[in-house]
């Protein structure tokens, strides 16, 4: 089987031109798909590790980079949260045959809920790790807010990277447009929260306010009490292997 962890990323071509990034590996279904948080990509160590993982176990597996993040060609201020769903939806219409078990990372637990909204058909199960929904409205102040309105955008230092944490208005808008948590969400797969208690970006109770909103009757929701946002550490890799394992294994 072709190592995908070390080889150059494939690419797919969006109907504007713009070229997705992205390394599949073909093998027994359900094929996983990893989701990046927000100004994250697929070289992140929790997909790199479960990619591995996947390709020892012989399990299909797709990583991939929204337009404008990572590989992917685009601007990332030119991104939003409709639009980074849609090429989601079109990486796994193209590339991917049979059902899919969507693992999102923060921002990409909003994005994987969403996608499973989106084609409830193909979706067999979902994982989520500190995932946000919503962190437009609850992540977001009154002031910051307001500075979107009239500015335009919002740049903060952030401790996960080089380079400046920027939301944009299109962003923020487009993410206010897609809120899930102010009703039933209507996914009925069977869906994992990992949630760190001592994550100082996602509130741990988004993971039980998530639970509760799922209309799905196989929803858990698993704690770390000394967990933070990235839940990167080798036994929260663990704890998300195993996790993900044994979900597998149920369907």
């Amino acid at each position: 089987m072709p190592d995908v962890l070390s080889a150059p990323p494939a690419y797919l071509t969006r109907a504007d031109g713009l070229r997705l990034a992205y390394r599949h590996s073909v093998g027994a279904g359900p094929t996983l798909v990893f989701l990046p948080g927000y100004m994250s990509d697929m070289k992140g160590g929790k997909a790199v590790a479960l990619h591995g993982w996947a390709q020892r176990q012989g399990r299909a597996m797709l990583r991939l980079d929204y337009a404008g993040n990572g590989a992917s060609e685009g601007r990332f201020a030119d991104g939003t949260l409709a639009s980074w769903r849609d090429d989601v939806l079109l990486l796994i219409d193209r590339l991917v045959d049979g059902p899919v078990v969507l693992v999102g990372s923060s921002m990409g637990g909003w994005l994987a809920l969403l996608v499973a909204l989106a084609r409830p058909e193909r979706v067999a199960g979902l994982i989520g790790i500190a995932a946000a929904p919503d962190f437009t409205q609850w992540g977001f102040t009154d002031a910051d807010k307001a500075l979107l309105r009239t500015e335009g955008r919002i740049e903060e230092p952030t401790p996960y990277g080089d380079q400046p944490y920027v939301t944009t208005r299109a962003f923020w808008e487009s993410g206010q447009a897609l809120r899930l948590l102010e009703g039933e969400i209507a996914i009925d797969c069977p869906v994992r929260l990992l949630q760190g208690q001592a994550d100082p970006d996602v509130p741990w109770d988004i993971a039980l306010r998530t639970a509760a909103q799922l209309r799905s009757s196989d929803v858990q929701t698993l704690l770390i009490k000394d967990g933070d946002h990235r839940l990167s550490r080798d036994g929260d890799i663990a704890l998300l292997i195993r996790t993900i394992s044994t979900l597998l294994d149920s369907l």
